[in-house]
């Protein structure tokens, strides 16, 4: 190599800057030994790696991406995706001929960090420019450097540059080529404002970080090592615990290398504590809390309290309202402050424009260092994110009140409803957070503000929960009355500021009033949880509180619910007892009946009392026709269908279906819509019209995953089966079947999953696939055997006798035969 001193124009090879001419080598071996070597256990991220090789691949049929920033958050992964990608590129023959440059730029490290004069003073030299001849100032560093770039693609050696670990884009802008042929990556911890293709980086799925587990420690350990592979549990309990951050799961098989005997449950239970999890994870010179400190000590006063707020809100992810309480500024600010945030990927966009989120350790990491600073007022902030949280829980519930006006805060109940489906994990956390036991009144009132809309969206886990957790802070408040009233009583109520008599009397009412609600509330979700005899024990509860205030009429909601649930457990009279005691007791008291009529009317026609069923029923629907409760009319609608149905009459239960369906989808009633569908499509099949049924139970089954429960899967599932066999697709109803024993194992009586098995078998017959069908008859059998249906169980031994039979097995056909026919007498 040689050098001439000259003027300023680039041609071909030779690169004439302000100070110095330079002809090529043949060869430059320094810049591919910059990178570091590509990780052998590299997994989960073949899919970004494809995206980037396509963006560097000169042959693809696309515009020209030149500069791509790979971006994320602290330990995501960067760095390994881009060198990872780059050796691949670099081996692919003609894409880099060149080679390859990298350099770090330490761009989070304040004692490291490079600036761009020097990062080209190394990448000159890689090139092989003599130190002697790089221009002392930036821009003729920069202007050497592209020019250099240009001369090798413009010699055919196309050259891929790599520069990681940017902050900013004026650290980087000097370095980035202008030839139009020479590829860029950039890796940041912010969404850099250049002119690149950006790469937003996001965490390892849970099959992918056991993956990395595995490989990581078989890799330091060797391929005996399989503790990883061997308690698959603990390892994804581990995976979790570090949420998917690479630089997170290679710290923890670090700490499981270092001990080959320590189990990957020893290490689950050492990263458990939320509270010392950071702490552990650390092995030698790499930490994830000192990585997320190089990225904190960026943020100027404002961001970083923000950052330090965040954790305060309990739930997966906040929204700007909710965050402009926390952090007291307005509506502008505060989403001006996040957009900062996640541009430094501390904080991530959520699902929808105006949601944000933490990932699990930045929120540990952000909490620690809010409890660390006394000067973050999280009292205060937290004081004003429950009040908003409370306060606006309260407007939305008064447009799901139909007795009520709705607040000016929402324009209708869709847009009330649009809130609490956005903030419904936050409003369960805040009103079950242990930390709420300060605050009583807050998780009693978004228990009762929070009821119709989990009922209306069948949450009855969450219902139960914020229920339980309500009825707690009660029973506090209720001792801390009596230990007032005693103490009271002593001084004889002579001191200053003592309560009067007639105050404690008032407050025992007031919460009292309270717990009935809230009993009322918890019985309800019990019931529609099927957990019914806790929902039969809790109706008693609720009645004897709602009797010691004198309030007839949630006495008549207790005895509602209490009827229902006995319906539900087969105790029809019992139920028929209760409904008209409920009955009774909103007559007294001049309450709308119409819905207590519908439920009687149910009752009635379970119990076998047919004519008085429909009487009631017709009564039912006049009322609640009158009321202007279409919701209602729709249930009542739906029970004289069923009456209808267990009468025989067909066509008239598909009438009176096909009415309760288009009132629930006039109203957006998608939970009623779903049950009217299935019990059309049980009429339907009936009738002997199973196409119309199929699709009828194939609406049911879309509507039931989308807004009902497994148990309403597993209801559609048999129903749709039921029809599939009426048309003759026996492949189909077997699958369904398949699909559907199991949900109704665990949600469904044992009645029904005998059943199902039933319709299985006789699926598999038709397929004459008897061994298998042999099989679902006989547990099918045991299953109504253990339920007390001996006429569906003599049906399931039927069906298995002819399923011996058919496989050749003719003395235990007979045998079964036998059982059958002293179970069925009339029936076979």
């Amino acid at each position: 190599m040689h050098n001439e001193i000259g003027g300023g124009v680039f041609f071909h090879e030779v690169i004439q800057g302000q100070v110095v001419n330079v002809h090529l080598p043949e060869r430059v071996v320094p810049a591919l030994s910059g990178m570091p070597p590509a990780s052998s256990t590299f997994t989960g991220r073949e899919d970004e790696v494809a995206d980037l090789l396509q963006v560097l691949d000169p042959g693809a049929r696309r515009q020209r991406v030149l500069v791509t920033a790979v971006v994320g958050l602290a330990g995501i992964g960067k760095t390994e995706l881009v060198v990872q990608a780059a050796t691949r590129a670099v081996r692919a023959d003609g894409w880099f001929p060149g080679g390859v440059l990298f350099v770090d730029m330490f761009g989070y490290d304040p004692e490291r960090r490079l600036p761009p004069e020097r990062a080209l003073d190394g990448l000159l030299r890689a090139l092989g420019i003599p130190s002697e001849h790089i221009p002392p100032d930036l821009q003729d560093r920069s202007r050497l450097y592209r020019s250099a770039l240009a001369a090798f693609a413009a010699a055919g050696r196309r050259v891929l540059t790599v520069i990681d670990n940017v902050s900013t884009a004026e650290q980087v802008r000097p370095l980035l080529p202008s030839d139009g042929i020479t590829a860029c990556l950039i890796t940041s911890r912010h969404t850099l404002d250049l002119d690149a293709r950006l790469h937003d980086l996001g965490v390892l799925d849970e099959h992918a970080s056991v993956e990395l587990l595995g490989q990581a420690l078989q890799h330091a350990r060797g391929a005996d090592d399989t503790r990883v592979q061997d308690a698959p549990e603990d390892a994804a309990a581990v995976a979790a615990l570090c949420a998917g951050l690479p630089l997170a799961l290679r710290i923890a098989t670090a700490l499981l290398a270092d001990s080959p005997a320590r189990p990957v449950s020893s290490l689950r239970q050492a990263l458990e504590a939320a509270h010392t999890r950071l702490q552990r994870l650390r092995h030698e010179d790499r930490a994830v809390r000192a990585a997320f400190d190089l990225s904190y000590q960026r943020l100027d006063r404002d961001h970083a309290l923000l950052l330090r707020l965040l954790p305060l809100n309990p739930g997966p992810d906040i929204s700007t309202e909710a965050t402009a309480q926390l952090a007291r500024a307005d509506h502008v600010t505060t989403e001006e402050l996040l957009q900062h945030l996640a541009r430094a990927h501390l904080i991530e966009p959520g699902n929808t424009w105006g949601r944000w989120r933490l990932h699990d350790l930045v929120r540990l990491y952000a909490d620690e260092l809010g409890r660390a600073d006394g000067d973050d007022a999280r009292d205060a902030a937290v004081t004003r994110l429950r009040g908003h949280y409370q306060n606006t829980a309260a407007a939305a519930d008064s447009h799901l009140d139909t007795d009520g006006r709705g607040s000016p805060r929402f324009t209708d109940s869709t847009q009330a409803l649009a809130w609490l489906d956005a903030e419904h994990r936050n409003l369960v956390a805040i009103a079950t957070d242990a930390r709420s036991a300060d605050d009583p009144l807050l998780a009693i009132g978004l228990a009762l503000s929070l009821a119709r809309f989990l009922d209306r969206r069948r949450y009855f886990d969450d219902w139960i929960g914020v229920t339980c957790s309500a009825l707690k802070h009660v029973t506090r408040i209720q001792q801390f009355i009596e230990n007032r009233a005693r103490s009271a009583d002593q001084t004889s109520g002579h001191e200053a500021g003592a309560m009067r008599p007639d105050g404690f009397e008032h407050a025992r009412s007031v919460v009292e009033l309270n717990r009935a609600m809230l009993l009322g509330n918890l019985a309800n979700a019990l019931s529609g949880a099927r957990r019914f005899e806790e929902a039969i024990e809790t109706c008693g509860q609720c009645r004897a509180a709602a009797r010691q205030l004198g309030d007839l009429r949630r006495e008549g909601m207790a005895l509602d619910i209490l009827g229902t649930a006995l319906t539900q457990t087969g105790r029809f009279d019992e139920a028929v007892d209760a409904h008209t005691r409920a009955l009774e007791c909103f007559e007294q008291v001049g309450a709308p009946a119409g819905r207590i009529l519908a439920s009687l009317g149910a009752a009635l026609a379970h119990a076998g009392r047919a004519e008085e069923a429909l009487n009631t029923l017709l009564r039912a629907g006049a009322a609640l026709q009158q009321a202007g409760d279409r919701q209602g009319e729709a249930t009542a609608l739906g029970h004289v269908g069923g009456l209808f149905s267990d009468l025989g009459l067909y066509e008239q239960a598909a009438e009176a279906q096909q009415a309760d369906l288009q009132i629930c989808q006039e109203i957006g009633d998608r939970y009623g819509e779903c049950q009217a569908l299935g019990n059309l499509g049980r009429s339907l099949t009936l009738l002997g019209r199973p196409e119309q049924a199929i699709d009828a139970h194939r609406r049911e089954l879309a509507l039931s995953q989308e807004v009902g429960t497994p148990y309403d899967e597993g209801q559609a599932l048999f129903g749709l089966g039921v029809a599939l066999l009426e048309a003759g697709q026996f492949s189909e109803a077997a699958d369904i079947y398949r699909t559907c024993v199991p949900l109704l194992e665990e949600h469904g009586s044992r009645g029904q999953v005998g059943e199902a098995l039933n319709n299985l078998g006789g699926a598999l017959q038709s397929l004459n696939s008897f061994e298998p069908a042999i099989d679902a008859h006989t547990r099918a059998a045991e299953m109504l055997r253990e339920a007390g249906n001996q006429r569906e169980e003599g049906r399931a031994l039927y069906n298995l006798a002819r399923a011996l039979a058919c496989a050749g097995r003719q003395q235990q056909a007979l045998d079964v035969y036998s059982r059958a026919a002293a179970l069925l007498p009339d029936a076979v």
